[in-house]
């Protein structure tokens, strides 16, 4: 039997042409894949399995297609293989691909959404196809950003010195497994993550006791050649501490917001002379200035960053520093509350 189809109409014609049976159809919507993938099209701040922060972008293209970026944990947002609808479900597929072949596997992410909240199981399958994992983890909308504030209206609480130069009294470590590489002499907040033995240590990050919502955070930093570290805003969103200088601009390089804001200009000093940052977090914008050049100038954070504590931006959090990367010097750290525009 074949079938035929018309405006409003299907018609089922014998193979020999012996029957020919007309029906109406009844006039039920048609939904297009724009309708369907609707409720998707957001930023949706995730929980992973364990308890991690996570975070998927879902957007229409201009042809009409889907595209999505997630970010799993740590690193930066990566872009997904495919992003499809099917029926009601998106459905986003991750390939992993290995130096050795038999080894890649493929990520497939099926999502729901229910009201503010997606609901995702995730499947790891190896290339004969077996499933080698299976999880579910879910999400929440993350509210469109409020017009840019006019940071000048901003008005600032008391000064709060972060560092009191003589020890690592108001800071705390994260990792209890890692060895503490921190210590302070005069005045100097320093990390080492070299052993007795002369062998890299990955030390533990360390954060405030205090948490905080908006402000103003000054500091001054020194890398050496290739060093690496970082300052969390609210443990939420990496400030990159890096040296970088004489490199082209690049979301990873000194003062970017680590993966999401590429710095404008590039306003590095070279390794191990000490460079001036100006940190102003306010309603999820994000401002850096750098060595007294504005390279991220009052831009919106799209969400969190690699490394974050916790994917809910709106939560007051701490301020956290990078020690298990490389060495790292700070000094005059000083954090002002930002109590009202």
């Amino acid at each position: 039997m074949k079938i035929h189809t018309m405006k409003n109409q299907t018609i089922f014609k014998h193979v020999g042409g012996l029957l020919a049976i007309s029906l109406l159809c009844l006039s039920a919507p048609v939904i297009s894949l724009a309708d369907e993938a609707s409720p998707f099209i957001a930023r949706w701040a995730l929980v992973l399995p364990g308890g991690g922060a996570g975070w998927l972008g879902v957007e229409r293209q201009q042809d009409g297609s889907l595209k999505s970026s997630m970010l799993w944990g740590g690193g930066s947002p990566f872009d997904l293989t495919e992003t499809k609808m099917r029926q009601n479900t998106l459905v986003l597929t991750r390939l992993q691909k290995q130096k050795d072949p038999e080894k890649t596997t493929t990520e497939l992410f099926e999502a729901v959404v229910e009201g503010e909240f997606i609901k995702i199981d995730r499947k790891i399958i190896d290339v004969q196809g077996n499933l080698k994992h299976n999880d579910k983890f879910n999400g929440k909308r993350i509210p469109n950003h409020s017009p840019a504030p006019d940071l000048s209206t901003l008005q600032f609480g008391e000064p709060i010195t972060l560092m009191n130069g003589k020890d690592l009294k108001g800071w705390v470590a994260m990792n209890d497994k890692a060895p503490n590489c921190w210590s302070v002499q005069d005045g100097i907040l320093s990390n080492r993550v070299q052993g007795p033995d002369g062998k890299k240590k990955h030390g533990t990050n360390i954060r405030t006791e205090r948490t905080f919502t908006d402000f103003k955070l000054t500091t001054e930093v020194r890398v050496p050649a290739n060093g690496n570290s970082g300052i969390y805003l609210r443990g939420i969103y990496e400030i990159q501490v890096a040296e970088s200088h004489g490199k082209p601009v690049n979301c990873h390089n000194m003062g970017a917001l680590y993966g999401r804001i590429t710095p404008a200009v590039a306003a590095e000093k070279p390794a191990n002379e000490w460079q001036k940052l100006e940190i102003t977090l306010y309603d999820r914008y994000v401002t850096v200035i750098l060595n007294g050049k504005t390279i991220i100038d009052n831009q919106p954070a799209m969400g969190c960053t690699g490394g974050a504590l916790t994917s809910d931006e709106f939560a007051p959090g701490p301020i956290y520093l990078q020690g298990d990367h490389t060495d790292v010097d700070y000094r005059n750290m000083v954090l002002t509350p930002i109590i009202k525009r």
